[in-house]
């Protein structure tokens, strides 16, 4: 007779915020991780720049299209299943990768790490609005921010002393050894949140039902829109310090971990403020804000001015701004569709890391030798992002709906 599999004891809120947080931030930890050994990779593998370039393209692509493919599946099966699957086949691709022979081989596993870490970046969400939602979705939004948030600032600064002590192969060893880690935690701690299904029927995902939502699509874009402008300056980054303002290589990850501080930051800060503000109220003055900070990094771009302290000083204005933003867009495209959080958290992660990757596409496609691509790149996604949010402030409404999992926790206020 076989015993029933024992759940784990529910962590603490504390606890549970932290392993979310590390899962969410499998994505940037795999993109920022392996940026300074981009040359090394090239001439170890005798590939072009263009070729070893096309391996974080790969990976974005991986990103968006898993995250697309796993929304049905963790409301069907459950959130810590198919969770077990991504990990293990991010372990898989992570270790594919550090025995990649040639660059196709590395694209290719690169690709299929991306799937596994697409499932680990789309479960923390829809756990998040299990357990949440309004103002609570948005405050624990904020400490995933946070816990995410460290992955820029260590990442590159990690990644460059594993190249200079053993080799780029050893990055990957480490993110599959984390994969590791993260799956024996998760099977010893995570609770399992989804909402009971009676048999859990399959259904048809209900795209069609979200995106006709104008309160989802006008906030998923909205936050899309601004994710977007970060990876613009993430592609563009690297060229702007170092190549134009002649920043040391050694020194980069200084200037690429403040903006990640700044805006870890105001994540916090963002926790702290929606227990006097709604989501909707700090989202509307973050994009405004955001709008403003892109113009000033345009004109500095265009202009020269201030040279390399006035382009920093710029971005990190901008940057800050977006820790208000993924906690608040995240909390209100959920807020209707608590019932299908997971399909809903798949749609805004691959609706997300597509424009992501089309932007970074166009900082590259557009280059001319200047910071003025990344920074019109910046400054059209932040127009984007505005109108997106007029959108959703115009058509979208919140709708009455089933209180989440857990008990007494207050649902915030119409935006």
């Amino acid at each position: 007779m076989t015993t029933p599999e024992k759940a784990p004891r529910a962590p603490s809120t504390f606890v549970l915020e932290l392993i979310l947080g590390a899962l969410t931030a499998f994505g940037p930890l795999s993109i920022d991780m392996y940026l300074p050994a981009l040359p090394n990779i090239g001439g170890d593998l005798h590939a072009s720049t263009a070729a070893v370039q096309l391996t974080l393209a790969t990976f974005f692509v991986g990103l968006a299209l898993g995250q697309f493919g796993v929304g049905p599946l963790i409301d069907h099966f459950g959130r810590k299943k198919p969770l077990y699957v991504g990990l293990a086949l991010y372990v898989a691709g992570s270790a594919g990768c550090a025995l990649a022979p040639n660059v196709e081989v590395l694209s290719a596993f690169r690709f299929l790490q991306a799937i596994g870490g697409a499932v680990a970046i789309v479960v923390p969400r829809a756990v998040v609005r299990d357990l949440q939602s309004g103002v609570g979705a948005a405050r624990m939004m904020s400490r995933l921010v946070l816990v995410m948030g460290v992955a820029p600032i260590l990442a590159p600064l990690l990644g460059g002393a594993l190249l200079n002590a053993f080799g780029w192969r050893s990055i990957f060893w480490t993110l599959a050894a984390a994969g590791l880690v993260s799956l024996a935690i998760v099977f010893f701690t995570l609770p399992e949140t989804a909402p009971p299904r009676h048999g859990r029927t399959a259904q048809l995902p209900p795209f069609g039902e979200l995106l006709r939502d104008p309160n989802f699509v006008g906030h998923a874009l909205a936050g899309g829109m601004l994710q977007a402008a970060m990876f613009a300056y993430i592609a563009g980054a690297s060229f702007v310090f170092i190549t134009l303002h002649h920043v040391p290589p050694e020194h980069f990850g200084w200037f690429f971990g403040a903006n990640a501080a700044g805006l870890i930051l105001n994540s916090q800060i963002n926790r702290r403020l929606l227990s006097r503000y709604t989501p909707s109220q700090l989202l509307r003055w973050a994009v405004r804000g955001a709008l403003l900070m892109a113009s000033v990094v345009w004109v500095i771009a265009f202009t020269g001015w201030g040279q390399l302290w006035g382009m920093a000083g710029a971005l990190f204005l901008f940057m800050s701004t977006l820790g208000f933003n993924t906690p608040n867009s995240t909390a209100l495209a959920l807020e209707n569709h608590g019932k299908r959080a997971g399909v809903a958290s798949a749609i805004l992660g691959s609706l997300q890391f597509a424009i992501a990757a089309l932007a970074s596409w166009a900082v590259s496609a557009t280059h001319n030798g200047t910071a003025v691509p990344m920074a019109s790149v910046i400054l059209a996604a932040a127009v984007l992002g505005w109108a997106a949010l007029k959108f959703a402030s115009s058509r979208g409404k919140i709708r009455a709906e089933d209180p989440p999992s857990s008990e007494g926790q207050p649902r915030g206020k119409a935006a």
